[in-house]
This record gives C-alpha cells, sequence and structure tokens, in this order.
C-alpha cells in the first residue's frame, strides 16, 4: 500500500475560492473532475452511493471518516457503472476484509476512470456545504494553478436548470427478471401484476422490491411516449429516481402528466418530484441537499417515524400544492420539508425518500406493498 504522501496530489477548488488538499488514490491520471459537490452522511453503502444514478453530475464526499474497508461486491451494484464524477474521502482503506468483497474501492473506481481522493478535511468540506449550501468544485491532479481552476469550476453551468436524466436513462425498453433482460415483452406465462416503469435514473434496488412483490417489471426510456407505455398495457406505473433538476426534464413533466388516473401510480424521488410538477406544484433547490441513510421521516396517517435514506438536492414546495386535491402523508423532521403525497381523486402516490434502501431496515418497504394494493383494488380483486 502507498502511503497518501507518496500519491499524486490533488487539488478541490470550490466555485467560491476555497481550496482543499489531498490525495489521489485511484484514476490519477484523469486529471481532472468537474461536478457539484455534496456530502453523504451514510456510515456504509458507498458502492451503492457511486452506482446510483441519482448522483451523475455529482462529486461525492463520505463524511464517514473511514472507506473501503469491506471492498466491492456483485450484489451491491444500483446500475452498471460509477455514476458520480468523483469521490472524496478522508481516510482510504486498501486492505478489504468481507467475505463477499470481489476487488477494492481503489480497483472499482479505476475500472471505471473514476477520480477518488483521499486526506481531505471531510469534516470541514462538510461544515462548509452546510454553511454556504452545495457548491460547483473541480478537483484536479494535473495542476496547481488554482486561478486557473477557479475559472473553470466558474464556467461549469452546475445542476440548476439543466436536464441530467437524458445522461443516465436507458436506450430501449428491457425486462427485469433478477437483473436486466434483452427483451421488452410481458412473459404470458407469469401471472404477476404488470408494471412499466420509467427510468429516470432507476435504482437497481426498486426494481428488485417491484419484484419481489409479485411484478412483472418493463423499464422504459425517459422519453418514451404515454401512448407507447399504454400500448403495453401495464397494470400499474411507476416514475423512478434520478439525478438533477426536476424542472427542466419538460418531456417526463408531460409524459406524468397524461398518464396520471390512466394506471394506478407510485413514484419516487425525482418520479415524486415530476408528479408534483405534472399536478401543477412547484419545485425548488435546496440548500444542501438530504444525502444520507438517517433522514427521520414521520407517517402522518400512523404517527410513526421512519428512518430513511434519502439522496435529493431538489424538493416539492409544500405551498404550491395547497390547491391540488392531494393529502400530505409525510414529513420530514429536519427540516418539515415534503416527503409525501397522494392524491385524493386518483391511484397515485409518491415519497421523496428512499424505500428500497431500507436502513431502517424494514421501515419504509410497506410501500412497494401499497402500490400493489392499488394495483389489486384498481382491478378489482380486493375491496
Amino acid at each position: 500500500m502507498t502511503a497518501p504522501w507518496k500519491r499524486p496530489r490533488a487539488l478541490l477548488v470550490l466555485e467560491d475560492g476555497t481550496v482543499f488538499k489531498g490525495y489521489a488514490f485511484a484514476s490519477a491520471e484523469q486529471g481532472r473532475a468537474l461536478g457539484e459537490v455534496v456530502f453523504n452522511t451514510a456510515m456504509t453503502g458507498y458502492q451503492e452511493v457511486l452506482t446510483d444514478p441519482s448522483y451523475k453530475g455529482q462529486i461525492v464526499t463520505m463524511t464517514y471518516p473511514l472507506t473501503g474497508n469491506y471492498g466491492i461486491n456483485d450484489e451491491d451494484m444500483e446500475s452498471a457503472a460509477i455514476q458520480v464524477e468523483a469521490f472524496i474521502i478522508k481516510e482510504y482503506q486498501d486492505f478489504p476484509s468481507n467475505w463477499r468483497s470481489r476487488k477494492s474501492l481503489a480497483q472499482f473506481l479505476e475500472e471505471h476512470r473514476v477520480l477518488g481522493i483521499e486526506g481531505i478535511d471531510t469534516r470541514r468540506l462538510t461544515r462548509h456545504i452546510r454553511l454556504a449550501g452545495a457548491l460547483r468544485g473541480v478537483i484536479a491532479t494535473d495542476t496547481d494553478d488554482v486561478g486557473a481552476l477557479l475559472d473553470q469550476v466558474r464556467d461549469f453551468p452546475g445542476l440548476k436548470g439543466v436536464d441530467m436524466v437524458r445522461r443516465v436513462t436507458c436506450s430501449r425498453p428491457y425486462r427485469w427478471e433478477k437483473g436486466p433482460q434483452p427483451d421488452a415483452a410481458w412473459r404470458e406465462d407469469k401471472p404477476d401484476f404488470r408494471v412499466a416503469a420509467l427510468d429516470f435514473g432507476v435504482k437497481y434496488n426498486i426494481l428488485r422490491n417491484l419484484e419481489r412483490c409479485g411484478c412483472q417489471v418493463l423499464v422504459f426510456p425517459a422519453t418514451a411516449s404515454p401512448e407507447e407505455i399504454l400500448a403495453t398495457q401495464p397494470d400499474g406505473i411507476f416514475l423512478s429516481n434520478g439525478p438533477g433538476d426536476p424542472a427542466a426534464v419538460t418531456y417526463g413533466i408531460e409524459t406524468v402528466r397524461k398518464l396520471l388516473g390512466t394506471k394506478p401510480m407510485f413514484g419516487i424521488c425525482l418520479g415524486h418530484q415530476l408528479m408534483g410538477l405534472a399536478l401543477g406544484g412547484r419545485t425548488f433547490k435546496l440548500k444542501f441537499g438530504h444525502r444520507g441513510a438517517n433522514q427521520p421521516v414521520k407517517d402522518l396517517s400512523t404517527g410513526r417515524v421512519e428512518v430513511t435514506s434519502q439522496n435529493h438536492g431538489f424538493c416539492v414546495d409544500l405551498e404550491s400544492m395547497q390547491d391540488i386535491p392531494v393529502r400530505l402523508t409525510h414529513i420530514n423532521l429536519n427540516d418539515n420539508t415534503l416527503e409525501g403525497m397522494e392524491h385524493l381523486e386518483m391511484p397515485a402516490f409518491s415519497v421523496q425518500y428512499h424505500p428500497e434502501a431500507a436502513p431502517g431496515p424494514h421501515d419504509a418497504t410497506y410501500l412497494f406493498e401499497r402500490f400493489v394494493n392499488l394495483i389489486r383494488k384498481d382491478k378489482g380483486l380486493q375491496d
């Protein structure tokens, strides 16, 4: 193992001129990485973070001080590739110890040509983001010219107003059955409910949970038309998570607007935001977002508090939903932002957080059963 101070030096330059110094432990030859710098407060789950399409366009900082100690396995992928623009940690552990581990974190980043740096004061960086808000940043291993790097990062447009979904959605429809399958047709020999999932950056574990609940799933590109989706005669429609500014995904908003009321609908994260926009609401950018595995959310129907996993930088504006026939179902106990809603006239509901990540560990998995029960009711199979 190479000592950190013998590795290539790396600079992190933020748009406000703040500079952090560290060392590259993976893909130093990439030279530079641009993105919105955010932090995640989870103690574990770095593989899921790295492969979550919702992080496209972002440089992720882990607040837990030691990363890499359990390596990388074949089961915890949330997509087929690393999605983050770069990865920032305090201290890298190059000798993973876990029976499922197949490679080290550094090897994983190298395979996907993603820059990883350590030695950064991540506590100071996190505090800075909490006070200043999420900031554009650049990581560089090829220069010490802070002025030039500052010019580059200030030219970077950031994520607000930018459609990032097109960078992560699938190129053509496919069927999910214990993994992506090459065909895009329902299996006639399976009686399971048929769910059409719009891929705005879907996580694999969401598809696994739908399958676990007895659903066949066809995954459609975010640009698929309502007519194309309905032509397959689904029993339900799912709106996935995804990256970036929901207001920029105008085609997705229009598709959701046309699909609302045709079939039972369930949205998660970006899907929740797109549903809110399709219903006539507004979204806004949070100061530094919610990213971690320990966010407290209150279910207003039961009074229970759920420990949830979250990853979003935008939020549906509560005030904008006041004249829309929806019921507030969940609220974030840290800042009282909207975490869930249910339409009062159509079979549609959504949540801002990620029930499939299950840090509780089972606090929110009931939402998938709720979706299936909504489909069952729509088909006249239950009262």
